[in-house]
């Protein structure tokens, strides 16, 4: 009864991850009263599609410019990596070995063995890839990476002026 009972508890340590890949796979880890709510409030004009999954996201606005801010626990900034690809597509992710859900354990000392291990296996990998609007300035990115939260910063470009052309109005 113990070991079915360490199985269930162990399935259910795991359930968070599991939800991770789920959203992952979807695309899109809002949900339906997400978007209805977005819609009716007007929110997401400049709509920012993403993909991905491992890390959570909070996407800002502001006037200047937009925010995404991530929690990395586990992770120094030489662990994380922030690109751009073509077609305005911002892409944060750990880098290589970096999350590989391997925890790093103190060795042995002596008569001490471990006899479980049980702590949720830390740093995760993430990868997260986000389509930037057209407002967005590709050359006034930044990121920085503190206490475990990643925040990339994209500033805005202004928008274009607008220009009034007068027509001369003819009398045929």
């Amino acid at each position: 009864m113990t070991e079915l009972f360490d199985t269930a508890v162990t399935s259910l340590l795991h359930l968070p991850e599991v939800l991770d890949r789920l959203g992952a796979a979807a695309g899109d880890r809002r949900s339906a009263g997400d978007h209805a709510h977005h819609a009716a409030h007007g929110h997401g004009q400049h709509r920012i599609s993403g993909i991905g999954g491992g890390a959570p996201v909070d996407i800002m606005e502001t006037p200047g410019e937009y925010a995404f801010v991530l929690d990395v626990p586990g992770l120094s900034k030489s662990d994380i990596q922030v690109t751009l690809e073509e077609d305005r597509v911002l892409v944060m992710k750990s880098s290589n070995g970096a999350g590989n859900g391997k925890r790093k354990r103190e060795e042995e000392e002596g008569e001490c063995k471990y006899i479980r291990l049980e702590r949720r296996a830390s740093p995760r990998a993430f990868a997260r890839k986000f389509r930037l609007p057209e407002d967005a300035d590709t050359g006034g990115i930044s990121a920085r990476c503190e206490n475990g939260v990643l925040t990339v910063t994209v500033k805005k470009r202004p928008p274009p002026e607008k220009k009034t052309k007068s027509v001369q109005v003819t009398i045929a």
